[in-house]
């Protein structure tokens, strides 16, 4: 299925009211701003006051292109930064990316490569990966996943936590945005991928292409493997690493990319989408579209590896064999 009508958005709100959709631009407000209606376009709009700074988002449609420029900065309360874990302050960002408003599905998925996923309805980028190794060593091939609660990298109850550039973003699903846009019975729009596809939230209807069915906690087909691993740290696999899980066909509700087929409220014609889980892969790890390369060659930090390091590696100096990787910063 194809992406549905395009969807503008204003923080904390997304025009869902059936297939026909406010078209145009849209901003946050500043910091002074009351919670008030404001009537844009054809629809109502619930305009909340930011909670970090002066917050803006502005998403437009332009030539067959959804437009978000942000400052990354979240709308939602967050945890201590700089903490044990994760020394660096929140910062404006200056974020300008674009998905297609149609995206087509590839022939083949397309592996992430070290970057962001997406961009939630907030501004704040979807990012998986670390920039943490065995031993510190990327050649290991084995990559310490952030929310495996094996390694402490600062994360807060949004799954988030900052880039040394000060950008703040989620590797999990993003708590408080959740809390501000879910609605009951429905499921929730989050964001978009670089390919232009839509993120939902953890929920969905159980039968995917019945909006009348029950909403449900979708289930990811990858599972923790089984046994030890072969090289690298050894020992039973445990899900500190990426690579201690693996994909099942049939094992789940979703497809490798953490993906499926199904209506939503803003789609309701059916459209591929993206899901955010409580389980691991958390946030995708691939793309069934061709994710735009604005998102390759944005804003700086996203340059690097994903926590600010040199593409694909950690900080410099080695951390004991099997033991905790050596500090990021």
């Amino acid at each position: 299925m194809r992406g549905g009508p395009a969807i503008a958005v204003v923080l904390l709100a997304v025009l869902a009211a059936g297939p026909a959709v406010a078209h145009g631009v849209y901003e946050t407000p500043g910091p002074q701003a009351d919670a008030v209606p404001t009537r844009t376009g054809s629809s109502w709009l619930q305009i909340w006051p930011s909670a970090v700074a002066a917050l803006r988002t502005r998403i437009e449609e332009q030539e067959g292109f959804r437009v978000f420029e942000a400052d990354g900065l979240p709308d939602h309360s967050t945890g201590s930064f700089p903490n044990r874990g994760n020394p660096n302050r929140i910062q404006n960002q200056n974020y300008r990316l674009r998905v297609p408003l149609r995206p087509q599905k590839g022939p083949q998925i397309t592996q992430l490569p070290r970057g962001p996923f997406g961009i939630a309805l907030n501004g704040v980028m979807f990012d998986p990966a670390t920039a943490e190794f065995w031993r510190n060593d990327p050649r290991s091939g084995w990559n310490y996943d952030a929310l495996s609660g094996h390694v402490d990298l600062g994360i807060d109850r949004n799954n988030a936590h900052v880039q040394p550039t000060g950008a703040y973003h989620y590797h999990g699903i993003p708590v408080g945005l959740l809390e501000r846009v879910a609605k009951p019975g429905q499921p929730a729009l989050l964001g978009y991928a670089a390919d232009g596809f839509p993120i939902y939230g953890p929920k969905g209807y159980r039968v995917a292409s019945d909006a009348t069915s029950p909403l449900v906690d979708l289930r990811p087909g990858w599972r923790l493997r089984q046994g030890t691993r072969p090289s690298g740290p050894g020992g039973a696999y445990t899900g500190t690493y990426v690579e201690d899980f693996e994909y099942v066909t049939g094992h789940g509700d979703l497809d490798a990319c953490n993906g499926r087929d199904g209506v939503t409220p803003e789609f309701p014609n059916g459209t591929y989408h993206y899901v955010i889980t409580a389980a691991f892969p958390f946030v995708p790890r691939c793309f069934t579209g061709t994710p735009h390369a604005s998102f390759r060659q944005g804003p700086p930090h996203m340059r690097g590896g994903p926590e600010g390091g040199p593409p694909g590696g950690g900080p410099p100096g080695g951390g004991p064999p099997g033991g905790p990787p050596p500090r990021r910063f």
